[in-house]
């Protein structure tokens, strides 16, 4: 046999070399929502037979921009996923791209800012190849009338017959937090009774959460609703409640969003009248949709460059315990695969489809 032919079949003999995956996270490592999300891409990794490699900027909105440029060097991964916090995602798209390297948004997309200067995926900047970010309205929305309701149905109305809010947000300019505020907005509404008295931003800190939510009790000392943007804002809220000797769950109620365990604690013991989450799983799902275009599969061609998907649920005390019993089993991420299973028309990258296991 000639020696050609002998390596030829060598080299169809060893296994493909995995995808590499570098997924830079603006948060800090050990951060409940952004570890809770870390251990779902390396299962969906793991599933997918692809490399994963994470890099945690601690929330530094620069140190998410020098990442990429670092990976642009010897450690230059195959693709890139960011989540293009704090305003960051123009400066993470040209770097990368301008390495050449195909890059996914994720969690966070184009806000309208920004649209001009990034245009469409694959056009001025070929090498970003689209975006998978959660309906984060639903999140905004979905929490508040639940809160919303809570309160009515307790009576905890001013003599006026109003119920009277506050709200704590992430920040001003992560595209994230203006549409979960958005759907804020879009649940008071629907609900003219309801008056938001002030709106502030606690940098998704829990500490300067309790800060910002004890000046605001003293300052509107009838209200009895406090939105939340996150689990960890809530928590730091529920802090100024006690200390302005209020009683979380009782005489002042509170919404969140996010899906830690000890959010779904506050659910069950009812320091939490409303929970939406579910949209830690996106980073898992868009390593579903690198595989398949790593495979030959383009999203692109039958789902379009930036996909937006329902991903929150609002979890009652029933599904927050089916939530804990059940979040830590594996499941096989290939089901959701269209190269592994042809005949899926679309992604299904809901919440009720990943406590299902399947599609």
């Amino acid at each position: 046999m000639r020696p050609s032919v002998v390596l030829l079949l060598l080299l169809i003999a060893l296994p493909a070399q995995a995808a590499r995956v570098a997924f830079i996270s603006p948060g800090h490592a050990d951060e409940q929502y952004w570890a809770g999300a870390a251990q779902a891409m390396q299962q969906a990794a793991d599933d997918l037979g692809l490399q994963l490699e994470i890099y945690h900027a601690e929330r530094d909105p620069l140190r998410q921009i020098s990442l990429v440029r670092e990976l642009t060097g010897p450690r230059r991964p195959d693709y890139l996923l960011v989540a293009a916090d704090k305003g960051t995602l123009v400066e993470q798209l040209r770097a990368a791209d301008a390495a050449g390297i195909p890059t996914l948004a994720v969690y966070n997309s184009v806000q309208q800012s920004e649209r001009a200067a990034l245009g469409r995926p694959r056009q001025k900047l070929p090498h970003w190849l689209g975006s998978l970010i959660p309906q984060a309205e639903d999140a905004g929305y979905l929490s508040a009338r639940a809160l919303i309701e809570e309160g009515l149905r307790k009576g905890l109305v001013d003599p006026q017959g109003r119920l009277q809010m506050i709200a704590l947000y992430g920040d001003r300019s992560t595209d994230s937090s203006i549409r979960r505020n958005q759907g804020l907005q879009q649940a008071l509404q629907e609900y003219p009774q309801v008056q938001l008295r002030q709106a502030v931003s606690a940098d998704w800190r829990r500490d300067k959460a309790q800060l910002q939510a004890q000046h605001l009790l003293r300052r509107y000392p009838q209200a009895t609703l406090v939105w939340s943007g996150s689990d960890q804002l809530a928590f730091g809220a529920m802090q100024a409640a006690v200390i302005e000797q209020r009683v979380p769950g009782k005489d002042l109620l509170f919404s969140a969003i996010n899906t830690s365990d000890e959010a779904m604690g506050a659910v069950l013991d009812g320091r939490l009248s409303a929970l939406a989450g579910g949209h830690f799983m996106a980073g898992a799902w868009a390593l579903v949709m690198l595989h398949d275009y790593d495979h030959g599969k383009d999203f692109a061609a039958d789902e379009g460059t930036e996909l937006e998907r329902a991903m929150f649920s609002l979890f009652d005390p029933a599904l927050a315990r089916r939530y804990l019993r059940e979040s830590g089993r594996d499941i096989d991420f290939r089901r959701f695969s269209k190269v592994h299973n042809p005949t899926l028309a679309q992604y299904n990258f809901g919440f009720a489809a990943f406590l299902r296991g399947s599609p």
